[in-house]
């Protein structure tokens, strides 16, 4: 197994990549190898620095960056020497079984798109998120930003794949799926939720409750909450500021605790052929090794397997 991580994105790279990827090492097996991305030389230098032994993990020389304000396209064009690049190159060859960055966004959808590409059948692929439950556990929300615009097909198939993922990943039986809306009733909502809901409601390959409100997100009304990439940003941007404002306000409470992005560390980029993973661009080093040991998770459940089954 080859889990590749860029050392170079994010904030805090490379250091706190590289203090992640040590910490992630030590869960793993002699057979699984995190192939790190970066300036080869700088990265070796600073695994020794840090305490550990640089002949555990694997190397591709990438010196060049993608900085979060570079547009996606022809970055990845113009840089083929960047982390990002070099990483979706092996991935698409099958030289590493998965990717990580907690870089630029926009390069690691381009780069999941139109190097891994699509599975066949999937009209868009769609980014998923945790958000935690009330009593316990955590339910999955999608389209969180990989399509801000999306037709009533698209929000369809992101049931699926929002049910398979909860399925497979967290061992959830028969999952739940609602609509994310402004009301239960089957007639409330704009154009798009509206002519969402009957092609909810005819899926077969999900278990379909009926539409759910803000105010359900963070309950067990549903497993799987399905929207716009537009709709569920905005979610995801508010639910990660509830944990820095009990931060802030020096209230501690371990459902609020369950925000914090490092727990999950990374968001799947659903529906491509390989496993890719977006980290958050302040990822912190527990951050980055919980993104890493999800990649594993998702090779070792052949979760892509599951994908394209469903889909033909």
């Amino acid at each position: 197994m080859k889990i590749g991580l860029d050392v170079l994105g994010g904030d805090y790279a490379p250091k706190s990549n590289i203090l992640g990827a040590i910490e992630a090492q030590k869960s793993l097996s002699s057979e699984q190898r995190i192939v790190l991305f970066g300036d080869e030389e700088d990265t070796k230098k600073r695994i020794e620095e840090a305490g550990a032994d640089p002949s555990l993990f694997d190397y591709v020389h990438a010196p060049e960056s993608i900085s979060m304000h570079e547009h996606p396209t022809k970055a990845i064009t113009q840089k083929p020497n960047s982390s990002i690049a070099k990483g979706f190159e092996l991935l698409k060859n099958g030289v590493i079984d998965s990717f990580s960055s907690a870089g630029n966004t926009g390069a690691m959808l381009v780069g999941a798109m139109f190097s891994v590409k699509t599975i066949t059948g999937v009209l868009r692929p769609a980014i998923a998120t945790n958000v935690p439950k009330l009593k316990e556990g955590f339910g999955i929300l999608l389209d969180v930003g990989a399509n801000a615009d999306c037709k009533p097909e698209m929000l369809n198939q992101f049931a699926i794949l929002g049910s398979l993922y909860a399925e497979h990943m967290y061992n959830v039986s028969n999952p739940k799926v609602a609509l994310v809306n402004i009301g239960e009733e089957e007639e409330k909502g704009n154009a798009l939720t509206i002519s969402t809901y009957p092609l909810l409601k005819s899926n077969t390959k999900i278990n379909f409750i009926g539409n759910a409100e803000g105010r359900d997100l963070f309950s067990d009304h549903a497993d799987v909450y399905v929207c716009d990439g537009y709709t569920g940003n905005v979610v995801l941007k508010l639910a990660e500021s509830f944990y820095v404002v009990t931060l802030k306000k020096g209230f501690k409470d371990d459902f609020f605790d369950r925000f914090n992005y490092e727990q999950y560390g990374g968001s799947p980029i659903l529906g491509v052929n390989a496993p890719v993973l977006i980290g958050h661009g302040i990822s912190t080093p527990t951050a980055i090794k919980n993104m890493v040991l999800l990649s594993k998770g998702m090779i070792e459940s052949k979760f892509i397997d599951k994908i394209k089954t469903a889909f033909n």
